[in-house]
């Protein structure tokens, strides 16, 4: 006998709630639409549904996140990077306290080794006569996971595990990825008895699918901009699995859940009452520019090596999205005008290498770099701001400005000594900074950036 199973999963939302209410309503007819057909649906999300830049998310700890896929039916999740490790541990231990769907996390412990009650490593549901088996698993930044008690294991070793255990037991196993695609094509290529693969975190696209040898990888973006939709197809007397995947693009969605709407709407005035708590009173304004100097952005750096206890601090202007006015700031200001998951870092340069990240900061391209990712959630990198370190530059014939001479302390720079540099997580992600990338570093867990200048204006101006 064959079963038909559509599989509808979300990835990488980020909080991206615009075309939420369509969407639920496009869940709700087709789960109308399935169950007079007698078909069977299953609606996942892959992760990163959260991310604390939105106002709605920074106010309720993620909770009103919960609340949304709650009411929109979600069978199961797994957990992103953005709610593994820019959450507090007993925020991510207490995130899904009210949830009415399941968490599938099979690489993510407790400091102790065991696996917290409200996660499954895997689960398997029965659709008339087949058995479908979901595992998750979730990137292994093993160092940030760590720094905030928890451990996390290598997802290839994990599904190898769980890919032995059910093999025999399944009809088909369907794998919830927050990996990324490479990982999951090496998952495609090392584990055969994956039918599919639903993908997320580098927000990739397939429109169809794509097969690696027998498995099918999933993939529906980013933002919302679309939901994924992979239908199974299984004959359980020959053990035979069809998969078919497409992309449905959300823009197409011509209705919205009128409740889903009301609710979203009520959330966010209840948002907005919660980030209205007055953080500090500020006798002037504090002006920002993206590439000129700047009291704001001084003052960011200062808070910098101030809370990471280094030698010197640099952090780019453009972390800062705004100005803050004279009068009352509140904690809705300090996250408006820095909304990035960005959590402050020591990294050690000698001072050679220290020279050339300057001198690649104080680059015109870098300057006017659009950035996207590492936690950015701003428009421009701006120009890089500095305390302790003084910038020396003189006008040569070409007209450009060049540094001339870097003095740390008043004293030229040591390109022999060793430098504890403050600055932000980002600048060690990637290959921005190559120097920084290799450096050793410290970071510093759970607090952001906004937590940072929100404790600096605190001591400097709360009596």
């Amino acid at each position: 006998m064959k079963e038909t199973i559509h599989i509808y999963h979300t990835n990488d939302v980020h909080s991206h709630f615009e075309r939420w209410p369509k969407i639920v309503r496009y869940f709700q007819s087709e789960r109308r639409r399935h169950k007079k057909n007698h078909e069977h649906m299953v609606l996942l999300d892959i992760g990163d549904f959260i991310d604390r830049f939105h106002p709605l998310t920074e106010a309720s700890d993620g909770k009103a996140n919960i609340t949304l896929l709650n009411d929109a039916a979600y069978d199961a999740v797994t957990i992103g990077n953005n709610e593994g490790i820019t959450l507090s541990r007993k925020q991510l231990d207490t995130l899904y306290a009210h949830a009415k769907f399941l968490v599938i996390v099979a690489n993510v412990f407790y400091e102790n080794g065991e696996r917290p009650h409200w996660m499954k490593p895997y689960v398997i549901m029965t659709f008339g006569c087949v058995r479908v088996a979901f595992i998750g698993v979730t990137v292994p930044f093993q160092t940030f996971y760590e720094l905030l008690g928890w451990r996390v294991a290598d997802p290839f070793e994990t599904v190898a595990q769980l890919v032995e255990e059910l093999s025999e037991k399944v009809d088909a196993i369907v794998l919830l990825s927050h990996l990324g695609v490479n990982d999951d094509e090496k998952m495609a290529e090392m584990f055969p008895q994956l039918t599919a693969i639903l993908g997320g975190h580098t927000h990739h696209v397939f429109e169809q699918g794509k097969w690696v040898n027998e498995t099918l990888l999933c993939g529906a973006g980013k933002f919302a901009h679309y939901v994924g939709c992979l239908t199974l197809t299984i004959d359980e007397k020959n053990r035979k699995v069809d998969a078919v995947a497409h992309v449905q693009h959300t823009d197409a969605f011509e209705h919205e859940c009128v409740e889903t709407k009301r609710k979203l709407d009520e959330m966010m005035d209840e948002a907005a009452r919660i980030l209205a708590q007055p953080i500090v009173h500020l006798p002037e304004s504090l002006h920002i520019d993206w590439f000129s100097p700047s009291p704001l952005a001084s003052l960011l750096a200062q808070a910098l090596n101030e809370w990471c206890d280094g030698d010197v601090a640099m952090v780019n202007a453009g972390v800062l999205l705004a100005s803050l006015p004279k009068g009352v700031v509140t904690k809705g200001d300090i996250h408006r005008i820095c909304p990035h998951p960005i959590n402050p870092c020591k990294v050690y340069l000698r001072g050679s290498e220290l020279k050339e990240v300057i001198l690649q900061a104080e680059t015109e391209q870098m300057k006017q770099l659009r950035m996207k990712g590492f936690g950015f959630r701003g428009e421009v990198m701006g120009q890089m701001v500095y305390d302790r370190i003084i910038v020396e530059k003189e006008q040569l014939v070409d007209g450009q400005e060049h540094v001339r001479r870097i003095f740390i302390n008043h004293q030229l720079i040591d390109e022999q000594k060793t430098y504890a540099v403050a600055t932000i997580d980002m600048f060690t992600f990637g290959h921005l900074y190559p120097e920084i990338y290799r450096a050793k570093k410290q970071y510093y867990m759970p607090e952001m950036l906004r937590d940072v200048l929100a404790w600096k204006l605190k001591n400097m101006y709360e009596r």
